[in-house]
């Protein structure tokens, strides 16, 4: 009577067991799959697209500012030393003078006046860290009694930085293949034609990455038409004479010279006096011989 009992017991506790057991192995596993999938959407988040975009997009900031100034030189001085401050550089700086309009007047016999008119005016480039573009910008036409033209402009180059960057990407695996074989192309120009290439590619994404650090802004400022006068020497050489007593005493030396240069040259020539009066007396006798001969016929 009581093996009736103990058999269904026994049987309905090994069915409670076994269900447990099923339901944690369940469990475990439902478990070790979630991990699982976490773990693998997490190593697909970090592992990087070879078609993504750098760590930013590649904005290129660039200005143009032209103004009037009190003082050229001094204004360009305060940018160069605000240049500095901003952790920025000046890469071109070109102060020049034209010359308007000129006129000599004359002091004396040996010395001018010159008044010349000249405009003067400046034009720099420098480069600023773009999160201090707008701050200099800002203090740059501070230093202006009035601005011409301002203009500013963004370009967003990452498209194009992708572009070189994928290109590269190709250009890399095709050496790689014909290092190593598999790859049929080895024409020795091509492959320097494509080494340059890639040379030159990497150097725009240099130049681009550059530009995006800094962005270049380009100045031009000027000021009021100054005169200016100095004091030059007389570069005309017929200007310098002597005063006029003094020429006139050369002169008076020099007609004496002259007149004694004659009369030692008529010394000279003596001997022509007694032949021009012989030869006068001579032709007088012939003449009066003459004369008396007809007056007899």
């Amino acid at each position: 009577m009581k093996t009736k009992f103990l058999i269904p017991l026994i049987a309905g506790l090994g069915l409670l067991c076994a269900c447990k057991g099923k339901s944690k192995s369940s469990s475990e596993t439902a478990d070790s799959v979630s991990t699982e999938s976490a773990s693998f959407t997490k190593e697909k988040s970090l592992t990087p697209k070879s078609d993504s975009l750098p760590n930013n997009t590649k904005l290129v900031k660039t200005a143009d500012i032209r103004f009037k100034v009190k003082n050229v030189q001094q204004t360009s001085e305060r940018i160069a030393t605000l240049t500095t401050s901003l952790n920025g550089t000046v890469i071109h700086n070109y102060i020049h003078s034209t010359t308007s309009d000129s006129v000599n007047i004359q002091k004396s016999n040996d010395s001018l006046l010159r008044v010349t008119v000249l405009s003067i005016s400046d034009d720099m480039t420098v480069k600023i860290p773009p999160g201090n573009m707008e701050n200099f910008v800002e203090q740059v036409t501070h230093m202006g009694i009035y601005i011409n033209k301002s203009k500013m402009d963004i370009t967003d180059k990452s498209l194009e930085y992708l572009s070189t960057k994928l290109k590269l990407k190709n250009q890399y695996e095709l050496i790689g293949q014909q290092k190593n074989g598999e790859s049929n192309a080895k024409d020795p120009d091509n492959l320097l034609a494509l080494k340059n290439s890639m040379v030159d590619q990497q150097i725009g994404n240099r130049k681009i990455d550059d530009s995006v650090k800094n962005s270049t802004i380009t100045l031009s400022f000027y000021e009021n038409n100054i005169i200016n006068k100095e004091l030059i020497a007389n570069d005309n050489l017929s200007a310098y004479n002597l005063p006029f007593s003094k020429r006139l005493s050369m002169s008076i030396e020099n007609g004496w010279d002259v007149f004694v240069d004659v009369f030692v040259l008529i010394a000279n020539l003596w001997i022509l006096i007694p032949i021009g009066a012989g030869a006068w007396l001579v032709v007088r006798y012939y003449k009066k011989k003459k004369t008396i001969a007809l007056a007899k016929n």
